[in-house]
């Protein structure tokens, strides 16, 4: 199960990038979805504090796992089911959605061209569009997604993972417990995040390169202990070392798997080979700068979730 991590890609805030580090958010292009107008308005109608989940998948059987989870997860949440692309459009035009799930292949289209059709037609453009599928890892290490999903979620995490997930982006909870091993080297970035992530409960332990981070391992290490819950790294740091090394230090000189230790990465490198590169290093996600506060701490509260999950059933 550990082994499924690092699927997710992560953007800013509804504000997708693809290889091509186009912003979903820029003037729609021509060529749009065949009988669908570019300037459709989507969700027209007024929001509700009910939160909508639109769960978009051909399979009758995965639509009501994801239903069940997320109902349990997130009580009071409304939830619309469709099995095409068509439909889907069609749910997308009566009524304002708060999150959509979609499926990579669909009866009558492929997911992304659903999540294209989001993109492309105010005034629902930001809203977080998560692929679930199978098939992710392999896609996104050869860059085939697409500019237009917020994030990308392996099934093989389960479908309870996935239900949390949602609710991290729904109704974030107001507080959290964790330890947080963040690397940064400006005091000024630092400053705020870590202002961010302690406004949510969690317990932030900075250090300024990755050759401190190894080092607090280390010394953990020799307490009988991992040192941190989640490590939360820039890549660009001060030293011989980046953050990419430190993430393949944890895991191979430590022994840490991704559900053992999490660790996201901040990058502001749009080159979709670096990114590759550092998922195949050993990050469970990326997450692009600048940071944007909700996406981040709805990542960090995910992996931490996971994480301890993981090391509870191990310990029975």
């Amino acid at each position: 199960m550990a082994a499924a991590f690092g699927t997710l890609r992560v953007g800013r805030a509804g504000v997708a990038r693809g290889a091509t580090g186009q912003r979903a958010a820029d003037p729609p292009r021509s060529g749009g979805l065949k009988g669908v107008g570019v300037g459709s308005n989507i969700g027209s109608g007024v929001a509700s504090a009910t939160p909508r989940i639109l769960i978009v998948d051909g399979s009758k059987v995965v639509r009501q796992l994801i239903a069940r989870v997320v109902a349990a997860e997130v009580p009071g949440v409304e939830i619309v089911e469709a099995t095409t692309g068509a439909e889907a459009q069609s749910e997308l035009q009566r009524g304002v959605f708060d999150f959509v799930t979609v499926a990579l292949r669909l009866p009558d289209m492929d997911g992304l061209d659903v999540a294209r059709f989001v993109r492309e037609s105010a005034p629902q453009i930001y809203m977080p569009i998560v692929v679930v599928s199978g098939d992710v890892e392999q896609r996104l290490h050869r860059r085939e997604l697409g500019e237009f999903v917020t994030d990308y979620f392996d099934k093989s995490l389960g479908f309870g993972a996935l239900a949390e997930f949602i609710r991290g982006y729904v109704r974030p909870e107001g507080g959290a417990e964790g330890e947080v091993l963040y690397v940064e080297d400006s005091r000024v970035v630092a400053l705020a995040t870590r202002r961010m992530m302690e406004k949510y409960g969690l317990t932030v332990h900075h250090v300024i390169s990755a050759e401190d981070a190894l080092q607090h391992l280390r010394q953990a290490r020799e307490r009988g202990e991992v040192g941190a819950d989640v490590v939360l790294t820039d890549v660009s740091l001060k030293g011989e070392l980046t953050g990419g090394d430190l993430v393949e230090r944890i895991r191979n000189e430590f022994g840490y798997g991704k559900g053992q230790l999490p660790t996201l990465v901040m990058t502001g490198d749009e080159n979709p080979a670096n990114q590759a590169a550092l998922l195949r290093a050993g990050a469970n996600d990326l997450v692009e700068k600048p940071v944007e506060e909700k996406l981040l701490i709805t990542k960090l509260l995910f992996q931490l979730r996971v994480a301890l999950h993981l090391r509870a059933r191990a310990t029975h």
